[in-house]
């Protein structure tokens, strides 16, 4: 059978709430993961209901219930009082008319059980055979006290909870019947498991809503014309003292009621150191008792208001109800396992985590343990890593990050939204004269350089590895700016590339002197060589001219003629 709760794996964010939420640190925390220790689970459902993921399910058993229902056999449910509060302006004749129309032979009141098992605690008392009672109502409350107050179980009165009391009646009236439990409760599922034979199937409300809402069945609101209350004192059962306030009291005895867990445990450590006695104790895990379960704290919060609507459902006389069962029931010892580890195994941990000494042991409880040090044995059991230690990690971030930014050869300039220096690293003071980094915190990028480029990336135009010049340093960058939505900062990252522009300004300078100088030899002798071609031109001109008048000059046969 699946354990009532677990969690489901890949949704959870690393956030530690159910691990600060659970009282006996039942979670364990590996790979990124929350996983409930189903061995030291009491199921009181905190981890449900503070998880914001919704990583933790209540295991559902609607189908078990459809099988037992569509199967025509005699199904009976025991309806928990809680749902005057649950089902705000709902009688129990409304819920009654939606349970046997879902199929159900018949509906009775948990209330009736309830009855029966307060007339056993007042038995006990007037036995007295122990000096502290503490209720059995409440199967969180046993699981509590059977795994981490071993010693206290024999104070558990011996005395079955209303929901297997109610059940055993049932059945003994109806020899074929089946019976599902219907109430706010994710610890009664575990309840049923570990007694198989009282309870069929528990639905929470949640579940009956579902099936009401895949039925097709609305619920009524005819609480204003509720039946006759007079004998239903036993409805009180599940508000904060409600126990208590059906109880003929025995003036030898002191009552006290408790809800919470944390209330639990420390109302517990009392018992442990004898502060008690002749006390009868009412507990429950749940502040205010089960109109304030798990279920209904989920839906919504309304503990206040629920608790006027169950002290006006309730009588002030009891069930008439009779039965000679004595409900009794023996609880054992379960303890959770223990595990020893030595100082120095401790301070191992504590060390690798940046606690050298006391000082630094915060105690903050934001990894979800009270203190460091339990925090280091759940690392050694194996329930929590190092890096949940949130101080730890900031520290670490920021050594790293601190480190990355000091180191770096880039230049490195952060600022707000106000174009307002909020970080810069010492090459970036090195870039533009000044003493030292802190001297251009809180200083606006228009006294250091041009803001220009951050308007523009604060207006969704970052940069990307584009080279700017910073006339007032003379100094050629590469620059990337970027703007940062989910933290509200610009981001500025600079590569001084002065040295090699310069260098590459110069050699583009002489290569266009060493053009220059070249043309200018080659103009230079290009006009020679046309000077002595103009000179060897009109030379040979002249010459042939002389020459011809020379020959016009000499005899010859033309001239004879």
């Amino acid at each position: 059978m699946p354990h009532a709760l677990v969690s489901k794996e890949n949704d959870c964010r690393s956030c530690y709430k159910c691990i600060r939420a659970c009282p006996t640190k039942s979670i364990s925390f590996q790979n990124g993961q929350a996983k409930i220790i189903t061995s030291e689970c009491v199921l009181c459902g905190n981890c449900y209901l503070v998880c914001p993921q919704e990583c933790k399910i209540i295991r559902d058993d609607k189908a078990k219930a459809y099988s037992l229902l569509e199967e025509k056999k005699e199904v009976y449910a025991s309806l928990a009082p809680s749902f005057y509060a649950y089902y705000e302006g709902s009688s129990f004749a409304d819920l009654k008319e939606a349970l046997l129309s879902l199929g159900f032979k018949g509906v009775e009141e948990t209330a009736l059980g309830a009855t029966l098992i307060k007339r056993r605690y007042e038995e006990l008392l007037k036995e007295g055979k122990k000096e502290v009672y503490i209720s059995t109502c409440c199967h969180s409350i046993n699981l509590l006290v059977e795994r981490y107050y071993p010693d206290l179980t024999e104070n558990l009165a011996p005395v079955l909870s209303p929901m297997l009391a109610h059940a055993e009646v049932i059945k003994k009236e109806h020899k074929e019947a089946k019976v599902i439990f219907i109430g706010p409760c994710i610890s009664k599922k575990d309840e049923i498991d570990r007694n198989p034979s009282y309870v069929d199937v528990v639905l929470t409300f949640a579940e009956l809503d579902e099936m009401l809402q895949e039925k097709g069945i609305t619920l009524k609101k005819t609480r204003n014309i509720e039946e006759k209350k007079a004998h239903s004192r036993a409805r009180l059962f599940p508000v904060e003292g409600g126990i208590l306030d059906t109880m003929d009291k025995n003036e030898a005895w002191q009552y006290i009621a408790v809800g919470g867990m944390e209330e639990a445990m420390e109302a517990l450590e009392e018992v442990r150191q004898g502060k008690f006695h002749h006390t009868f104790i009412e507990m429950s895990a749940c502040p205010g008792s089960c109109i304030n379960g798990p279920i209904p704290r989920k839906k919504h919060n309304a503990p206040y208001s629920g608790l006027i609507s169950i002290r006006e459902a309730a009588g002030k006389e009891d069930f008439t109800i009779q039965s000679d069962a004595s409900f009794t029931r023996l609880f054992t010892k379960n303890p959770k396992a223990e595990h020893h580890f030595s100082p120095q195994e401790i301070e191992k941990v504590l060390t690798q985590i940046g606690k050298r000494s006391k000082k630094d042991e915060l105690n903050c409880s934001s990894c979800g343990y009270p203190t460091c040090r339990a925090k280091a044995v759940a690392v050694l059991e194996g329930k929590a890593s190092l890096e949940m230690c949130l101080p730890y990690l900031m520290e670490k971030a920021q050594n790293f990050s601190d480190t990355i930014v000091e180191e770096s050869e880039n230049a490195i300039l952060v600022c707000n939204e106000s174009l307002e220096v909020e970080l810069a690293n010492p090459e970036m003071a090195r870039l533009v004269g000044a003493a030292s980094a802190s001297d251009l915190k809180g200083k606006g990028i228009n006294a250091i350089m041009d803001p220009e480029p951050f308007a523009l990336a604060l207006g969704g135009q970052p940069l990307k590895d584009r080279k700017i010049y910073l006339a007032e340093y003379d100094k050629y960058l590469i620059s990337t700016i970027t703007y940062e939505e989910k933290f509200h900062v610009l981001i500025g990252v600079f590569r001084d590339v002065t040295r090699e522009e310069k260098a590459r300004n110069e050699a583009q300078e002489r290569a266009r002197n060493t053009a220059e100088t070249v043309n200018a030899v080659v103009e230079k002798h290009m006009r020679t060589v046309q000077e002595i071609a103009s000179l060897l031109g009109e030379s040979a001109a002249e010459t042939k001219l002389a020459l011809n008048k020379l020959k016009e000059a000499l005899p010859g046969e033309d001239n004879d003629r």
